[in-house]
Formats: C-alpha cells, sequence, structure tokens
C-alpha cells in the first residue's frame, strides 16, 4: 500500500512539472521573438514624422533658391541713382583748368580760364557741366559715360578714360546753344585731387574744338 501511494504521488510531481514547464515556455517565446505594442507605436510615429521633416527642407531649398545672390544685390546697389558718388573712374570733384583753343570762334576755341566739375551718377555715368569763363562765357553741360581705371606701366598712374555728349551754351548778346562731344581722362593723384585733360567739340555756330587741363578736388 505504501508502495502504491509512493507511485501515486510520483506521478502527481511528474504531472505538476510537465505543466509549470509547459505554461513557462510559450511566455519566453513570446518575449523573444515579438516586440511589445508600445514598441511599434513608436516605431509607426517615428515613420510618419521623417516625410514631414524632409518637407520642411525641400521648402528651406526652395525660398533660398529664390532669393537673389550677393553679386545681384551688389550690382543693384552698384547702379543705384546718387549724385555726387563715386564711380568706376574714381571720386566725384570740383577744381580749376585752363582751355588751350585750337579752332572756332567761341571761348571752346579760344584760350580762357575755367571751372570744371565731376557729379557721379551711377556707377557708369557721371554729369559734368564746366564754365569757360571769359567774354561769352561758354557753359559746357555733358553726359559721361566713364570706364575703369587703367595702371599705366611708364608712369605707374592709374588712367580712367570717359567719353559722353551734352550741349554747349554760349551766352552774349546773341546766345546760341549747339551740341557737345566730350571725352578725355581722369588721373587719381591721391585720395583727396585728380588731374584731368580732355578734348570738348562744340557745334554753336560752327565747329569749335579746345583742350581742357586741369586738377579738381574730390569730394
Amino acid at each position: 500500500m505504501i508502495t502504491t501511494l509512493f507511485q501515486r504521488t510520483s506521478i502527481l510531481l511528474a504531472c505538476a512539472t510537465v505543466a509549470i514547464i509547459g505554461s513557462t515556455l510559450p511566455a519566453s517565446a513570446e518575449n523573444t521573438h515579438f516586440p511589445s505594442a508600445n514598441t511599434l507605436t513608436n516605431q509607426a510615429e517615428q515613420v510618419s514624422e521623417t516625410p514631414a521633416t524632409n518637407l520642411n527642407s525641400a521648402s528651406d531649398l526652395i525660398i533660398e533658391s529664390t532669393q537673389p545672390s550677393s553679386a545681384i544685390q551688389s550690382e543693384q546697389v552698384a547702379q543705384t541713382f546718387e549724385p555726387g558718388r563715386a564711380t568706376r573712374s574714381g571720386s566725384s570733384y570740383f577744381g580749376v583748368a585752363g582751355n588751350i583753343g585750337i579752332s572756332g570762334n567761341t571761348r571752346v576755341g579760344e584760350s580762357s580760364f575755367a571751372v570744371i566739375s565731376k557729379i557721379g551718377l551711377t556707377r557708369n555715368l557721371s554729369f559734368r557741366p564746366a564754365a569757360l569763363v571769359g567774354d561769352n562765357t561758354v557753359f559746357l553741360v555733358p553726359l559721361t559715360v566713364d570706364f575703369p581705371q587703367e595702371n599705366l606701366e611708364i608712369t605707374q598712374l592709374n588712367v580712367a578714360p570717359y567719353i559722353g555728349g551734352g550741349i554747349a551754351v554760349s551766352t552774349g548778346r546773341d546766345s546760341t546753344v549747339g551740341a557737345l562731344i566730350s571725352g578725355g581722362v581722369d588721373v587719381p593723384l591721391s585720395p583727396q585731387v585728380t588731374a584731368t585733360g580732355g578734348v570738348n567739340i562744340s557745334f554753336i555756330d560752327e565747329t569749335d574744338v579746345g583742350i581742357l587741363l586741369g586738377v579738381g578736388y574730390n569730394f
């Protein structure tokens, strides 16, 4: 009888052991092979956020590409109309000069004292009014295109050509107006002083030609 009881107890213990092992193995397998619900949710949120980030980056690139480059902005500033500014040939100035007459009956074709000026308008354009003082004073009113300074190796000076046209007004009893062609060079000598020389051809009564040599104080 004791033997029978011992056998039954052994059978019960074996069954209990199998049941415990069986209940433990599925849980371990589940934990080992399948992610939790929270993990899946976090991964889904990360995936959904990635396209939005890329879209924002693309929008930023589009905005930046539509903005003008620094070179274009600099060019726009350089072409701004600003009377009295420096041009690519140098500073604006006011000065005195002597006119050497070559031919003609007005002050342009006769020797005279002159008051000269250069008033920069844009980077490329200047207004260069001058007065040839004397009997029947002549006023020269040219608009010129200024060219960049170039270095002369012989003199080690920078020379800036200009050329343009406008009108010449001869005063006196018979005041007359004629066309004017003007061209020459500016030679910056220092930050304060610019030398200049040019040829003026006016068409008032006849063709008058004069050479103007002077010096100006920069402003």
